[in-house]
């Protein structure tokens, strides 16, 4: 059975994380992407890439429209490796913190949760307010991955695809996918 990763891609800005994440999984054959965007994410994507969100979705084996609370990802029952939201708005997160799953991404997050499956989360917000704080705390203290995209500069970007780069290889750390997308720490 392939590897079978949730992604999530939210309104938060920053949505190229998550394309740029569907990109290298893509490589993987041995991976299978199931993907949410929600409304604000396709809206962000055409903002912040001048990209159709259908192009977005077809680099995923399967899509899911957001409305879909009968998909496949909505049950305990379907096995996955996990799940990311990236970039993860403070809506949703706010959404999962409470249980609050009106969508089919607040579901599939809540679904990962509840199956004690990784859920990693790339929460795009600054400065934080205490409500962020305490939603991320508390999710944090329910095994959640607090993902913040901050690239160390050890890794000495030099571009913006370079930071883009580590966060999405942070990413594939956490579901031991193998990748060469940053230089990793060797000692000073």
């Amino acid at each position: 059975m392939p590897k079978r990763i949730v992604v999530g891609i939210s309104g938060a800005s920053g949505v190229i994380y998550g394309i740029r994440l569907l990109e290298v999984l893509r490589d993987h054959p041995e991976v299978e992407t199931h993907l949410v965007i929600s409304a604000e994410g396709a809206h962000t994507i055409k903002i912040e890439t001048g990209r159709n969100p259908r192009e977005i979705a077809a680099l995923a084996t399967r899509h899911y429209e957001i409305d879909n609370l009968a998909a496949a990802i909505s049950s305990g029952s379907f096995r996955t490796d996990g799940m990311v939201i990236i970039p993860c708005s403070m809506k949703t997160l706010a959404g999962i913190a409470t249980g609050y799953t009106d969508n089919l991404l607040t579901r599939a997050a809540d679904v990962t949760l509840k199956e004690r499956r990784t859920l990693v989360l790339v929460p795009r917000e600054s400065p934080l307010h205490t409500i962020h704080l305490e939603n991320l705390l508390k999710l944090a203290q329910m095994n959640a991955i607090i993902l913040m995209p901050d690239p160390p500069f050890y890794i000495q970007p030099k571009t913006l695809d370079d930071i883009i780069d580590y966060v999405v290889g942070k990413t594939l750390d956490y579901f031991h996918i193998e990748h060469d997308l940053f230089r990793r720490w060797q000692g000073g």
